[in-house]
């Protein structure tokens, strides 16, 4: 029965404010239906951030008793419920919760209504009191409970090299015995961040995690006392590191980040190891670390309402999953940051994705994001025995790098990627193995083998070792999940669509290097948000083993000058520019977002593929007079391309048009070409209906500060000049050729008539038509 409110009750006013393009907003409804079961509800919070909230759901719109779901006293402005739910429509509200009358203490919200499909993947959340019920309280609960720690110290003093257990000693535990324990981080000079003196911290209090951690677990797990002693010095050492100092979270996060962690670890692998006075002190500077962080992800990021915060999200992985697994039970206030954190990863998580598999962000930052889940996902599941990998999105996932960062690329990717110039890095294998046990997808164990091969001896890497202590990692995987055999992506379909995030892939004979082929192209609602750049219809290209048409630039630094005024802008892309001006990419969180693009089409032929992107409102917001930005791709037989761009203006402006690659390519009246070590590609201007183009070839990062690329590598790009015109379509051919096999595509244009005609034919007589309907 649902509670009934007292006559006498005095209802508080609820808004029902309108979201924001920053914001979460009403969710689900009968345009975006639910696409798990059962549904994720989310709803822009009370202005009161200490409301509590009760949600009503029924399949009839009066919401009769008997026939509604009551969720009531709900801490959030999000919920998932507990139980799958049958098949249908449904109808929903929310309004403000009592606790003191026990009934609903604001008049409802507005009721909104989705239909719930059959087929759905079943995915409930446990309840608050189920979570309780399922949680071992004993020490440790991070990865193991002392069951399953006395099984696995059986297994590894039976066979030390069970699960990797020889190589995680020798590589990650013995180092650790007698190395000097690190010093506290001093503050920046003066206050002031100097990159050298950040990462030298940064590394600082990632090795605190390593040198805490490992000890504890082997001296757990071989039950020697002078590791576990080891270990609790390194941890009473770092207990008294100040709180607020160097590595705060306000002064520095990705310190403070690391901190709280090594403490979480120590804390609860040690805690029958030390006395109560040493817990007592350990817990207390855990708590204070812990709830700095906290504080800011609720109540300062409010992520539950703007969930478009990078740290402020991973954090919930990174830090809050483990050290309040550590304090659960112990701490009121953690116990209550763990339930946020649970109920955040399994309805909100991630604002930079759907359930396509896609990140918004790119695939580097989907190496870091995903790695922290990858994380607290495991520590949740075996601590509360939920598993969060059943969503959609974590079934799907594995697919997003497999297509969009593929074994041997190095510089095809958008968005920030400080891999840039390398193979991917091993941790993006890694992350992808895990989905392999997932899921038991073959290809995902594949690619995991593939890349770990390719870069053997990066272990040691700044982007590998400074993050992750691969072992470790290794360790933990092979003792929860099971071997999964490899499969080559020989029968993988060529194309993939991630709809939600807005990025098209294109993979050919992936397990064949002389013959792979990479394209992906990119029209993003996300705009230049976060980690994303001003690229809407821009495209990399990777073909016969090398990288030909590139993401040029270094990030050296977050908001260094080639970060800030090369790497984030449209003129470092494949793209164009439109009267000398690209998309916004400044610090306007609001207009990144409203610098969008969209996919608008994808379409598969027998030896034709066809996507049309739509980047108009990206260059809109710093160009007013673009009334159309479009760019039409077709992929033609496996083999070469031909990009349609077309630009509509209030007034004529010139159009510029890019493409960017490591060395120097050569530039011609009507095109251009490039031979790298192992392939090149060609293009030539079939098309201009603004006029004849002026090709040049430029070198380096013009207007970008020398010291942030000094000693770096110079790339060089083609710049393709139109002249004023209002409307603008101009053709493209991009034809790219192992240098074993060189290549040539065919032309001529056919204009009689009502439309332009312009033929593509190879040496085998196989042809293309592009017709082009004419402006009277």
């Amino acid at each position: 029965m649902r509670p009934s409110a007292p006559a006498n009750l005095r209802k508080s006013v609820l808004d029902e404010p309108r979201p924001g393009s920053l914001t979460i907003t009403y969710m689900p409804d009968a345009d975006r239906p639910p696409t798990e079961n059962p549904p994720r509800f989310s709803w822009l919070p009370d202005i009161d951030d200490g409301a509590r909230y009760v949600l009503r759901v029924s399949d009839d719109a009066d919401f009769p008793d008997g026939r509604t779901s009551l969720h009531a006293d709900l801490a959030w402005n999000f919920f998932t419920p507990e139980a799958p739910m049958a098949p249908g429509r449904y109808f929903w509200s929310y309004a403000i919760w009592d606790e003191t009358a026990g009934a609903a203490g604001s008049d409802w919200s507005r009721t909104r209504s989705f239909d719930l499909a059959e087929g759905l993947p079943e995915t409930p959340v446990p309840s608050l009191a189920d979570r309780r019920a399922a949680s071992d309280m004993r020490h440790p609960r991070l990865w193991m409970n002392p069951d399953q720690l006395e099984i696995f110290s059986v297994a590894v003093k039976a066979d030390a090299t069970h699960a990797g257990w020889d190589q995680f000693y020798e590589k990650s535990v013995a180092p650790w015995i007698d190395r000097p324990i690190i010093a506290e981080p001093k503050p920046y000079p003066n206050n002031i961040r100097v990159a050298t003196l950040w990462r030298q911290m940064y590394i600082d209090c990632q090795e605190i995690i390593y040198a805490i951690r490992h000890l504890a677990v082997a001296g757990k797990v071989l039950g020697r006392t002078d590791l576990l002693d080891r270990s609790r010095d390194w941890l009473l050492a770092v207990a008294d590191w100040d709180p607020a100092g160097a590595t705060a979270r306000s002064y520095n996060d990705e310190a403070a980040f690391r901190v709280v962690v090594a403490l979480a670890w120590g804390y609860d692998w040690l805690h029958d190891h030390l006395t109560e006075d040493e817990r007592a002190k350990v817990r207390a500077v855990l708590l204070a670390r812990t709830g700095e962080v906290a504080n800011h992800v609720i109540s300062h990021a409010r992520i539950q309402v703007f969930p478009y915060d990078s740290h402020a999200v991973r954090s919930l992985s990174a830090v809050l999953t483990p050290a309040c697994i550590a304090l659960d039970g112990e701490s009121a206030e953690a116990t209550g940051w763990l339930d946020y954190t649970v109920d955040f990863l399994a309805t909100l998580y991630s604002p930079w994705a759907g359930t396509d598999g896609g990140w918004a962000e790119g695939p580097h930052y989907w190496m870091t994001g995903i790695a922290y889940f990858i994380e607290a996902a495991n520590l949740i599941r075996s601590y509360l025995d939920f598993d969060l990998y059943a969503r959609p999105f974590f079934q799907n996932t594995g697919a997003f790098p497999l297509y969009t960062k593929a074994p041997g690329t190095r510089r095809a990717s958008f968005g920030d990627d400080s891999t840039l110039g390398d193979l991917p890095g091993l941790k993006v294998g890694y992350n992808v193995r895990q989905f392999a046990g997932v899921t038991g997808n073959g290809h995902y164990q594949w690619y995991f083998e593939r890349l770990k091969s390719d870069a053997a001896g990066t272990e040691m890497a700044f982007y590998n070792y400074g993050w992750w202590d691969l072992n470790f990692d290794d360790l933990m995987y092979r003792q929860a999940f099971p071997a999964v055999e490899a499969q080559a992506p020989a029968d993988l379909p060529a194309v993939k669509w991630f709809k939600d995030i807005g990025w098209v892939a294109i993979q050919q004979h992936m397990d064949d290097p002389a013959r792979q082929m990479q394209f992906v192209f990119k029209s993003s609602a996300y705009g230049s948000l976060s980690h994303s750049h001003g690229d809407q219809n821009a495209f990399l290209l990777y073909a016969y083993g090398e990288d030909l048409a590139i993401q040029s630039g270094h990030y050296v630094a977050f908001n260094s000058s080639m970060h800030r005024d090369w790497r984030r802008q449209t003129r470092s892309k494949n793209a164009i520019l439109i009267n000398g001006k690209g998309q916004y990419a400044e610090k306007d969180k609001a207009l990144a977002r409203r610098a969008a693009g969209r996919v608008v089409s994808v379409e598969e032929q027998p030896g034709h593929v066809t996507m049309l992107g739509d980047a108009t409102a990206a260059y809109q917001v710093a160009n007013p007079l673009v009334e159309k930005a479009e760019r039409e791709i077709h992929f033609v037989n496996g083999s070469y391309f031909v990009i349609v761009d077309r630009v509509d203006a209030a007034e004529p402006v010139t159009l510029d048009w890019l493409c960017h690659t490591t060395n120097a390519p050569d530039a011609g009246r009507t095109s251009f070409r490039y031979h790298g070590q192992r392939a090149g590609f060609y293009g030539q201007f079939v098309f201009s209906l603004g006029g004849a183009p002026t090709i040049t070839a430029v070198h380096g990062f013009p207007e970008i500060d020398p010291a942030d690329t000094e000693g770096l590598e110079q790339h060089h790009h083609i710049r393709a000049s139109i002249p004023a015109s209002r409307h603008h379509t101009l053709v493209t051919l991009l034809v790219p050729y192992s240098l074993d096999a060189p290549k040539r595509i065919f032309s001529f244009i056919d204009d009689q008539g009502f439309s332009t005609d312009i033929y593509f034919t190879d040496v085998d007589d196989q042809r293309f038509k592009l017709s082009l309907p004419k402006k009277f």
